[in-house]
């Protein structure tokens, strides 16, 4: 998703339909072969769409916002978040993966809060996703609205779609990693800062 995607009014200004997410599950429990009408899933279906609009929250979110709150510090060394949890949902399956980021950027002088680091990847995280898209996602929005000498960013997650059907794999984790500016360029300090985040 582009700078000018995730700034659209139209996509974050738009509304959860909670009745009609209420209806397609209806439609969903009666597909499987199950009673709507049951006591146990009476309010299921609304218990459900407020779930989905606390889930994908993040699609009303402009999450570099986070980011234009920052102050000048003359620092310009390495600073890293780490061990980040988040949860998000597989856009192929809707089914949730969750785990931890690492964020680092190396300031041009300006800096920002680390709760902004922690609320950027929630904020992306809170849509339907991609755990590539998540991490280009965070990285990319930092670098064009910080405008750091470099930023890099690692994800590590397990998918229920991978654990819990399908290959039924649990433990798998998969390990994603971008990186822009200075972490890309140079190999040492991409070294330094992955010896950072794996705490050695």
């Amino acid at each position: 998703m582009t700078i000018e995607q995730i700034h659209d009014p139209a996509r974050l200004a738009h509304p959860v339909d909670l009745d009609r997410i209420q209806r397609a599950v209806e439609e969903i429990i009666e597909a499987i072969g199950e009673d709507p009408g049951r006591e146990g899933l009476l309010d299921t279906p609304a218990r459900v769409a407020r779930m989905y609009a606390e889930l994908f929250e993040g699609l009303r979110i402009d999450p570099t916002e986070y980011l234009k709150v920052g102050f000048e510090a003359g620092h310009d060394e390495m600073v890293i978040l780490r061990d980040i949890p988040f949860y998000s949902v597989c856009e192929h399956h809707f089914m949730p993966f969750h785990g931890r980021a690492a964020v680092g950027y190396i300031p041009d002088g300006r800096v920002v809060g680390l709760s902004k680091l922690a609320r950027l990847v929630e904020a992306f995280a809170r849509r339907p996703q991609l755990q590539e898209r998540l991490t280009s996602q965070v990285a990319d929005a930092l670098m064009d609205t910080l405008e750091p000498d470099g930023v890099a960013v690692v994800i590590e997650a397990e998918h229920l779609c991978m654990t819990q059907r399908g290959v039924k794999k649990p433990g798998a984790r998969m390990i994603t990693s971008a990186t822009r500016g200075t972490f890309r360029k140079n190999e040492v300090t991409r070294g330094e800062f992955l010896s950072l985040v794996r705490g050695s």
